[in-house]
């Protein structure tokens, strides 16, 4: 009789051990895994976003597009964004070896800078879903960049920076300031899809305008100086255009232009700036800002590529250097009353 109480209070304390020890573990989907999941998900690490920048080479215009749409990441939640910038130097074979790295490298972004950078990028990306901005782009159609300004309809969106009207009114500006000047020469890279329009546009508002027109081809930065050279004596004036190449050795034609005493009009306001006497432009900052607000829009989720019209500069200003005047043999005490009714923005040359 004492050996089976003795049995039963054995497996009396057994059972209360086990049920004591279930009552410790929660159940599926209780409070206690809640607080574990939740403090999983505290200790997660939130993934930097990842952006290619890709530039056809460096000057100061091009610069501007990226130093604006960087700060753009900046001001809208992706301070911390992983920014991996390339530049080609001016090298076509690096400006394909660039976008096929960084579309291999799957980026959650890609910016493209200059339209030669911007057509390897597209097509290096095209089958994917990475999103591909392109700013300081000449003609996105005429570049096949996308096939509709208004609904690109792809996964490639951005700024061009050709506002419709800036040469004509530059080579009209031209002809009213010095009337009796009458050839003009232009540098510029016929390798460079975009340069092959602006001179195009160019010669035709020449033409209208009676002008004539005289081409100097610079491959690469190294043939500028000998192509200024070349125009000394045959030119009245120098006409430089949104040329990736001339504009990366300006200080070159700068030199000629004040040494000839030849009057310089350049295609954009950071060459004013570095030199040109005049020209109308859109700020090259801005548009990148611009640019990268396109970008946040798409990294947040709340925009896809195709769906974000292309756009152009709104607003078309036209710069003044008074030193490059001086220096270029331009009264500029005569001119101002023409220059006047423009309401210029006058640079002191850097």
């Amino acid at each position: 009789m004492k050996k089976k109480k003795k049995i039963l209070g054995v497996v009396l304390l057994a059972v209360f051990l086990l049920l004591a020890a279930c009552g410790n573990q929660p159940a599926s989907g209780g409070k206690s895994e809640e607080k574990a999941s939740g403090d999983q998900k505290s200790t997660e690490t939130k993934k930097k976003v990842s952006i290619g920048i890709t530039q056809i080479i460096e000057h100061p215009a091009l610069d501007a597009s990226r130093e604006g749409f960087i700060q753009a990441l900046k001001d809208n939640g992706f301070a911390d964004a992983d920014i991996d910038f390339q530049s080609a130097q001016g090298d076509p074979s690096m400006v394909s070896s660039i976008a096929q790295k960084f579309a291999a490298d799957k980026k959650d972004a890609i910016l493209a800078i200059a339209t030669s950078s911007a057509q390897s990028v597209v097509k290096a990306t095209e089958g994917t879903d990475i999103p591909v901005f392109f700013t300081a782009i000449t003609d996105p159609l005429g570049a096949k960049l996308v096939d509709n300004l208004e609904k690109p309809g792809k996964n490639v969106t951005g700024y061009s920076d050709t506002h419709p009207e800036a040469i004509n009114k530059l080579v009209a500006l031209m002809k009213e300031l010095m009337p009796d000047k009458k050839t003009v020469g232009i540098i510029y890279n016929s390798g460079e899809a975009n340069s092959v329009v602006n001179v195009n546009n160019a010669k035709k508002a020449m033409d209208k305008n009676g002008l004539k027109a005289v081409e100097v081809n610079a491959g690469n930065t190294s043939e500028v100086k000998q192509a200024a050279d070349s125009l000394v004596g045959k030119v009245d004036m120098l006409y430089i255009p949104k040329d990736n190449t001339a504009v990366a050795a300006l200080k070159t034609i700068v030199q000629v232009a004040e040494q000839n005493k030849i009057p310089m009009f350049v295609g954009e306001m950071d060459s004013v700036r570095n030199g040109g006497f005049a020209g109308f432009g859109a700020d090259y900052k801005d548009l990148g800002y611009k640019t990268g607000l396109m970008a946040v829009k798409v990294l947040k989720g709340e925009a896809k590529p195709g769906d974000l019209p292309v756009q152009f500069p709104k607003e078309l200003n036209l710069g003044v250097n008074k030193e490059a005047a001086a220096n270029e043999g331009i009264d500029l005490g005569k001119l101002k009353a023409q220059l006047d009714k423009y309401n210029p923005v006058y640079f002191e040359k850097n």
